[in-house]
């Protein structure tokens, strides 16, 4: 109880835009009273309840009362197929195991505040990319930042019969946030996916489970979904690719406004996104013409980025290394190590096996240094 009332306390309050002095003040208790509400380290006495309830005008079952776990709501979404299904049992395990590392080491991740306010999808880009401090810089691992603004992000590789592309689950519970990333996309669709998720974190996590098919992420389908959908997709590609320094690379470096494909491919590489998502942003900003872009856009463009520059693409790196099942993020091997210098690390259960041994479960450095010294 204590916990869920605390979640639920901290929730409102902040949505509010409150400090703890503000609502102790407003309801008649004290600020310190409040937060050890909040802390989950005090049960609210029935005039506690009964006054924090009326002032937020919610009934007091609000409060008190559990909702269905998002894990299990999946089980029953139509877009989830058997075979995905089974694989998120070991997400919901993996995650379970993550946060526990959390409770033990004391590390609780903190969640970036909610957007409430009617932003447009691009001015929402802008302004968390001004909250990060990024400025208009190429965003070097979306994969890394997300994990360290308090979204617990799981990139696992889904059956191919999978229509998933990512999903967002909220445990109001434990005021926790955890993403899945589909791996088995391109390393370049898993980028999109993972800043289109983390629009939902940062707007629309409250009506977990969120789950994105694969066409959301292709601008011809995205316009039959949601949106919510939308307005993610749109968030993502202005997050990933600046226009302000598409329009710099191009005034500095390129220093033309009829782009040849290899100055595509350029700006492609230089942001770490997909073709398709340069050339839409392209299109979007008047460098390519209607002509320009569909001819663009038919070509071969990992065989034309390799006979350009002569080397492999991020895409291809990707698929050299060890084919992980699952990547966990940087801080869970984090909390891991420390959990085990306190000797309290909590009981490892191995997820299912997905095919093959999922060796995965260890970090990717790892991996890489066992497959050397097999060599």
């Amino acid at each position: 109880m204590n916990e869920l009332f605390s979640t639920r306390l901290k929730k409102l309050r902040e949505e509010m835009g409150l400090t703890q002095e503000d609502l102790g003040a407003a309801v008649g208790l004290s600020s310190e009273y409040i937060s050890l509400l909040e802390a989950g380290k005090r049960t609210p006495s029935i005039i506690a309840l009964n006054r924090i309830s009326k002032y937020f005008q919610k009934n007091v079952s609000y409060f008190l009362e559990t909702r269905e776990n998002p894990f299990d709501l999946l089980k029953s979404d139509e877009r989830i197929d058997p075979d995905t299904r089974e694989v998120l049992n070991d997400f919901k395990k993996l995650s379970e195991e993550y946060l526990e590392l959390e409770k033990v080491t004391g590390r609780q991740a903190q969640l970036a505040p909610l957007y409430t306010t009617g932003l447009s999808p691009q001015n929402m880009a802008e302004e968390e990319r001004r909250r990060l401090g990024l400025g208009n810089e190429p965003i070097k691992d979306i994969f890394k930042l997300i994990e360290v603004n308090g979204c617990r992000l799981i990139r696992m590789r889904l059956p191919e019969t999978s229509k998933v592309s990512g999903l967002l689950i909220y445990l109001e519970e434990k005021n926790a946030v955890l993403a899945l990333v589909n791996s088995s996309q391109t390393l370049e669709r898993q980028v999109v996916a993972a800043a289109h998720l983390y629009c939902h974190y940062l707007k629309d996590r409250l009506e977990s489970p969120i789950v994105d098919n694969l066409d959301v992420l292709v601008d011809e389908y995205v316009t039959l979904y949601s949106p919510r959908e939308q307005f993610a997709q749109v968030f993502a590609s202005r997050f990933l690719i600046p226009p302000s320094k598409v329009r710099e690379i191009i005034e500095r470096e390129i220093k033309t406004r009829r782009l040849t494909y290899a100055d595509v491919i350029f700006l492609k590489r230089y942001f770490g996104v997909s073709a398709s998502a340069i050339l839409r942003t392209l299109r979007m900003m008047n460098y390519l013409s209607r002509s320009q872009f569909e001819a663009y856009f038919k070509y071969d463009h990992q065989a034309e980025e390799k006979a350009i520059f002569g080397n492999i693409s991020a895409e291809e790196i990707e698929k050299i290394r060890p084919e992980e099942k699952i990547i966990m993020p940087d801080r869970y091997f984090l909390l891991k190590k420390e959990a085990e210098n306190v000797g309290k690390t909590p009981s490892d259960e191995e997820p299912k096996d997905l095919g093959e041994k999922p060796e995965a479960y260890l970090h990717p450095a790892e991996e890489n240094e066992k497959k050397s010294d097999e060599k």
